[in-house]
């Protein structure tokens, strides 16, 4: 069996819960956890002779995500009826959108490796969520409807991706893009940003697509990456063992390190809908849509593009800093002080990011202001200070958020740049390094790094490094 022979072929659905404060058709709070059945009420439970009215908000979010995907916007859409028995949706159907959903024909464009590639969508609808089943060994299954009536957006893609890094790849722009247009929380951990996965294997070379099984409810990258990987395997060996590939719902276990059967589909559409009588047709005008537009920031492709033009970063550099919507604009707020933008960048990355959990970077939670950093920047490139004294002041700043200038001059760290006093301290560096100047002397250039350091020894590390170097190798030459 040679896996090379084949092709993974996989479409995502993706669903986003939307960040408004109530619920898509009561005004029960959207708030995570509380005391189960807590955040509901007749309504998101479905009581009979209840009406629902829809959240404007939610559909607002949604024609943002669309608009923030490069998605069409229907101007004229309808919510449906989604009818299929689950346990936890207690009017046991679902308002959803069937063939009329808010956004169409759109497309995110992942890299990956370098080779850039565009993901279709298909379609974004709005719809809402289930409540949540807590399986308990002694007590049976029990239910919170908390969850009920959360807003949803679904994230159709078109079946364009083929393999699990082009999927991690689709699922962190997605997520990044839901982040920058600030519909969604996308806390995983929390359930507000799910991944369904269709995937089905072909022999390279084939047009037809193959039999697809679906992944369901998976809240993890790195879950997904292993459930793509395995599953594609499976097929692949079912196939070269002259079986056939059951379309059906699996789920992945991580315990176990394998997907499993939770359900067959004798149909691909085995959901029965029509149009949810109780709601009116959503008609959104060309006004609304180009005023949402308006209101939307600087997504991360174009801010992305601009950073390599305007600022000369490098595309890793340019990645790193635009994946977080609130870390690009303390960047940028650095940046109106701050003329290197490429060491800028280096100081976010490396000093700043190794300080910050991944939340605390999305967050862009640094205690203290961006021009500060601006500051510090400055003080390097215009000689003030030397870069291992910058490593000491960003410390205090990080403990303190002083200014910068002001922890220089309290511990008297400007850098020695003035030729005498430094062709003094150089003299008496020699004068008691016999041995590195013998060395240097007779062609062992590394010796000049000993000397280099006896000097930042003497003056505390606050000697011009560019200077120093000069002044020693004129010096050494003076004694050949």
């Amino acid at each position: 069996m040679s896996y090379k022979d084949y092709e993974i072929v996989m479409g995502l659905e993706v669903h986003s819960e939307l960040k408004t404060h109530t619920k898509i058709y009561c005004d029960c709070t959207t708030e995570f956890g509380g005391e189960p059945n807590t955040h509901c009420c007749p309504i998101c439970t479905g009581m009979p002779g209840t009406l629902p009215v829809l959240n404007g908000k939610v559909v607002e979010f949604a024609i943002r995500a669309g608009l923030a995907t490069n998605c069409k916007i229907n101007q004229f859409s309808k919510q449906d009826r989604k009818n299929y028995f689950y346990p936890d949706l207690p009017k046991a159907y679902q308002v959803s959108q069937f063939d009329l959903p808010l956004c169409y024909e759109g497309r995110v464009e992942i890299d990956v490796e370098g080779m850039k590639k565009d993901i279709g969508i298909t379609r974004i609808h709005i719809e809402e969520d289930a409540g949540k089943l807590i399986h308990d060994s002694g007590e049976g299954s029990l239910i919170d409807y908390n969850r009920c009536g959360v807003p949803l957006i679904e994230i159709v893609s078109e079946p364009d991706l083929r393999s699990a890094a082009e999927v991690r790849a689709y699922l962190e722009k997605l997520r990044t893009i839901l982040l920058y247009a600030d519909v969604s929380d996308c806390k995983m951990n929390e359930g507000s940003l799910r991944c369904d996965v269709n995937l089905s294997i072909r022999k390279k070379g084939e047009k037809e697509l193959g039999i697809r099984t679906e992944m369901k409810n998976m809240n993890s990258f790195n879950f997904i990456v292993k459930a793509v990987e395995y599953e594609a395997k499976r097929q692949i060996k079912v196939i070269e063992e002259g079986g056939t590939i059951v379309q059906e719902t699996r789920r992945w276990d991580e315990g176990k390190g394998i997907t499993v059967s939770m359900r067959s589909k004798e149909e691909a559409h085995d959901y029965r809908y029509f149009p949810e009588p109780d709601l009116m047709p959503i008609v959104t005008t060309d006004e609304t849509i180009e005023a949402i537009k308006r209101a939307l920031p600087e997504m991360p492709d174009s801010r992305k593009a601009r950073y390599l033009k305007d600022f000369s970063l490098s595309e890793y550099d340019a990645n790193l800093i635009v994946a977080s919507r609130r870390m690009a604009e303390f960047f940028e707020d650095a940046a109106r002080i701050c003329n290197n933008k490429k060491s800028l960048a280096n100081w976010i990355i490396s000093d700043i990011f190794q300080k910050l959990t991944e939340e605390e970077k999305e967050q862009a939670i640094i205690p203290f202001e961006a021009s500060l950093l601006g500051e510090l920047v400055n003080l390097i490139d215009d000689g003030t200070i030397s870069i291992s004294i910058a490593k000491t002041v960003f410390a205090q700043m990080w403990e303190t958020g002083e200014r910068p200038g002001e922890i220089v001059e309290e511990k008297g760290l400007k850098q020695i740049s003035d030729d005498g006093e430094l062709k003094k301290m150089a003299s008496e560096v020699l004068t008691n390094n016999p041995k590195p100047v013998e060395d240097y002397l007779s062609g062992k250039g590394a010796a000049l790094n000993t000397l280099m350091g006896q000097m930042m020894k003497m003056t505390k590390g606050k000697a011009n490094p560019q200077a120093v170097t000069t002044i020693l190798k004129e010096m050494l030459e003076a004694l050949k």
